[in-house]
Protein backbone atom coordinates (compact mmCIF):
# COMPACT_ATOMS: atom_id res chain seq x y z
CA UNK A 1 0.00 0.00 0.00
CA UNK A 2 1.17 3.50 -0.79
CA UNK A 3 1.84 5.79 2.16
CA UNK A 4 -0.43 8.88 2.38
CA UNK A 5 0.84 12.08 0.84
CA UNK A 6 1.34 15.08 3.09
CA UNK A 7 -1.19 17.79 2.20
CA UNK A 8 0.09 21.33 2.03
CA UNK A 9 -0.93 23.59 4.92
CA UNK A 10 -2.16 26.13 2.34
CA UNK A 11 -4.57 23.55 0.87
CA UNK A 12 -5.78 22.54 4.35
CA UNK A 13 -6.40 26.18 5.24
CA UNK A 14 -8.27 26.77 1.98
CA UNK A 15 -10.47 23.70 2.54
CA UNK A 16 -11.43 24.67 6.08
CA UNK A 17 -11.94 28.29 5.09
CA UNK A 18 -14.33 27.20 2.31
CA UNK A 19 -16.16 24.91 4.74
CA UNK A 20 -16.60 27.66 7.33
CA UNK A 21 -17.63 30.19 4.66
CA UNK A 22 -20.25 27.73 3.37
CA UNK A 23 -21.66 27.19 6.86
CA UNK A 24 -21.87 30.95 7.47
CA UNK A 25 -23.51 31.53 4.07
CA UNK A 26 -26.05 28.76 4.70
CA UNK A 27 -26.99 30.16 8.09
CA UNK A 28 -27.45 33.68 6.70
CA UNK A 29 -29.49 32.39 3.77
CA UNK A 30 -31.69 30.31 6.07
CA UNK A 31 -32.28 33.32 8.35
CA UNK A 32 -33.22 35.39 5.29
CA UNK A 33 -35.67 32.83 3.85
CA UNK A 34 -37.32 31.70 7.10
CA UNK A 35 -39.63 34.76 7.61
CA UNK A 36 -40.58 34.75 3.93
CA UNK A 37 -41.68 31.13 4.15
CA UNK A 38 -43.59 31.80 7.38
CA UNK A 39 -45.50 34.65 5.70
CA UNK A 40 -46.31 32.43 2.72
CA UNK A 41 -47.65 29.71 5.05
CA UNK A 42 -49.80 32.28 6.89
CA UNK A 43 -51.25 33.60 3.64
CA UNK A 44 -51.91 30.07 2.40
CA UNK A 45 -53.80 29.27 5.63
CA UNK A 46 -56.01 32.36 5.20
CA UNK A 47 -56.70 31.48 1.57
CA UNK A 48 -57.52 27.90 2.58
CA UNK A 49 -60.05 29.11 5.18
CA UNK A 50 -61.70 31.38 2.61
CA UNK A 51 -61.73 28.60 0.01
CA UNK A 52 -63.33 26.17 2.49
CA UNK A 53 -65.94 28.81 3.40
CA UNK A 54 -66.78 29.34 -0.26
CA UNK A 55 -67.09 25.59 -0.80
CA UNK A 56 -69.36 25.29 2.26
CA UNK A 57 -71.61 28.09 1.01
CA UNK A 58 -71.72 26.60 -2.49
CA UNK A 59 -72.66 23.24 -0.99
CA UNK A 60 -75.41 24.80 1.12
CA UNK A 61 -76.71 26.69 -1.91
CA UNK A 62 -76.81 23.47 -3.88
CA UNK A 63 -78.69 21.74 -1.07
CA UNK A 64 -80.93 24.76 -0.50
CA UNK A 65 -80.14 24.92 3.22
CA UNK A 66 -78.37 28.28 3.35
CA UNK A 67 -79.69 30.40 6.20
CA UNK A 68 -79.14 34.11 6.66
CA UNK A 69 -75.86 34.39 8.56
CA UNK A 70 -73.48 37.20 9.33
CA UNK A 71 -69.73 36.69 9.38
CA UNK A 72 -68.63 40.34 9.71
CA UNK A 73 -67.55 40.24 13.32
CA UNK A 74 -63.91 41.12 12.80
CA UNK A 75 -62.55 43.97 14.86
CA UNK A 76 -60.05 45.06 12.21
CA UNK A 77 -60.57 45.24 8.46
CA UNK A 78 -58.04 42.73 7.27
CA UNK A 79 -58.16 41.16 3.86
CA UNK A 80 -59.54 37.99 5.41
CA UNK A 81 -62.46 39.72 7.15
CA UNK A 82 -63.27 41.64 3.96
CA UNK A 83 -63.43 38.37 2.07
CA UNK A 84 -65.70 36.85 4.73
CA UNK A 85 -67.96 39.90 4.49
CA UNK A 86 -68.07 39.63 0.71
CA UNK A 87 -68.90 35.93 0.92
CA UNK A 88 -71.63 36.45 3.50
CA UNK A 89 -73.04 39.41 1.55
CA UNK A 90 -73.15 37.22 -1.55
CA UNK A 91 -74.95 34.52 0.42
CA UNK A 92 -77.40 37.05 1.92
CA UNK A 93 -78.20 38.51 -1.50
CA UNK A 94 -78.83 35.05 -2.91
CA UNK A 95 -81.02 34.16 0.06
CA UNK A 96 -82.96 37.43 -0.25
CA UNK A 97 -83.44 36.86 -3.98
CA UNK A 98 -84.72 33.35 -3.38
CA UNK A 99 -87.19 34.65 -0.78
CA UNK A 100 -88.49 37.37 -3.11
CA UNK A 101 -88.86 34.87 -5.95
CA UNK A 102 -90.89 32.53 -3.77
CA UNK A 103 -93.33 35.29 -2.72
Amino acid sequence: MVPPVAVSPLIKTARYSALIAGIIYGKRRYDHLKPIAAEERRIEEEEKKVREEQERIAKQLAEGTLFTQTYCTAHMWTSQSRLHCQISYFALVLTANEDSILK
